[in-house]
């Protein structure tokens, strides 16, 4: 079933409704917006893996900009960028399935010390900390 939205009606509808959509596709200025309003369902911008695909090509990027107002202070979310690392890998070694070990080691992290979190999530961990976590649990 494919159905054509306008850009504001479609943010408007995800935001009442984030069910109503499986899939969304759409131009990147449009595609940028969407995901990060998006990220709020989820945790916000430091949760969200992303990959842009295509022919010939995947690059594995954090949904999230540069977040400068933080740059140096080891408080920035690494999920992201974890997840999408993981997203690149399985694109080039599918059999590898690391997507599915990372997403375990992160649900874990989760679930366990809140404090060990990065302060975006709520707690006083560190970017390097939160790292080491997932490392160690992939290991």
């Amino acid at each position: 079933y494919q159905r054509r939205v306008h850009g504001d009606s479609c943010f408007l509808k995800m935001i009442q409704d984030p069910t109503a959509f499986d899939v969304l596709v759409a131009p990147n200025l449009y595609g940028d917006l969407l995901s990060d309003a998006a990220s709020a369902f989820v945790g916000g911008l430091g949760m969200v893996a992303g990959a842009n695909v295509g022919e010939k090509f995947v690059m594995g990027e954090p949904v999230h900009g540069s977040a400068p107002d933080i740059a140096g202070r080891n408080i920035a979310n690494p999920i992201a960028a974890l997840r999408s690392a993981a997203l690149l890998v399985d694109s080039l070694c599918p059999e590898a399935a690391l997507s599915n070990s990372v997403e375990a080691a992160v649900t874990g992290l989760l679930r366990g010390n809140v404090a060990a979190l990065t302060p975006d999530l709520g707690g006083q961990g560190t970017t390097d900390r939160v790292t080491d976590l997932i490392i160690r649990s992939l290991v």
